[in-house]
């Protein structure tokens, strides 16, 4: 079995979705809340946001992250937060860190994206500030080697406050097969679109950590389309116990590392 942090569910609230892809996807920073109030409530152990500016366009900017932060926090959540510091909030490597750096209220995790040029760097710059680090590593379809490298290459030396959060293409047991015997980080599969589902799956199969939401897909697994985070949330949760083998579903699991 795969090393994990939690078997409860990391939401991922919003993603790089915007407005456009329907109602079900939160944006300002009261309508997050009150999503992550109603995911954590079905069922998630933890929370990822993409933080917005008031445009709706991804921003790490402390006058972003720290307002939504605050609002989340103040609405109840006691779950560990996470935001996504990827190239879609800041082109610039070196504009990610002087950003990371400029932060005056942390989450308790970041994702990290290691097909992006300064990854690295990156996460050393969020352990640093005292951040836990998900380093966001895509396998098969057209991920190519060298994220999966990268990352390898990265030196891993405070393995409880890292993760390695897999986004596989499809659900090849192959793919995690790949994982075992790599540092002993704990390990989240999740799939995306058409993949998420059966991913969430074999992420039961392995024992590993998981996450849904509509930053992943917005259908539930009958292809119904999903109205709400919460909702897929406790159909995640459905699916996990119907799937995980016998006895694994209701072991009380260690909480996510926080700073």
């Amino acid at each position: 079995m795969l090393s994990q942090l939690s078997q409860l569910p990391q939401v991922s609230l919003n993603g790089s979705r915007t407005a456009a892809d329907g109602p079900a996807v939160p944006m300002s920073p009261d309508a997050l809340a009150d999503a992550a109030l109603g995911a954590v409530a079905a069922g998630a152990g933890e929370v990822l946001v993409h933080p917005r500016s008031p445009c709706g366009r991804e921003s790490l900017s402390p006058r972003v992250v720290g307002p939504l932060l605050e609002a989340v926090r103040g609405a109840g959540i006691g779950v560990p937060l996470a935001v996504c510091a990827s190239i879609g909030a800041e082109p610039d490597p070196a504009g990610r860190l002087e950003r990371v750096r400029s932060w005056t209220v942390l989450p308790d995790r970041a994702a990290v994206h290691f097909a992006e040029a300064g990854a690295e760097e990156l996460a050393q710059a969020l352990l640093a500030r005292g951040i836990g680090v998900d380093a966001i590593v895509p396998l098969g379809g057209r991920a190519g080697a060298e994220p999966m490298a990268r990352f390898l290459a990265w030196p891993v030396r405070t393995p409880g406050r890292v993760r390695l959060v897999a986004e596989l293409a499809s659900a090849d047991p192959a793919l995690v097969a790949g994982l075992r015997g790599l540092p002993p980080v704990p390990v989240l599969l999740y799939g995306r679109e058409a993949a998420a589902w059966p991913v969430l799956r074999l992420a039961a199969r392995c024992g590993t950590g998981t996450r849904i939401g509509v930053g992943d897909v917005l259908h539930l697994p009958d292809g119904r389309p999903a109205p709400s985070n919460a909702e897929l949330v406790a159909a995640a949760r459905t699916v996990w116990e119907r799937t995980a083998p016998s006895g694994s579903a209701t072991r009380t699991p260690p909480r996510a590392a926080s700073r």
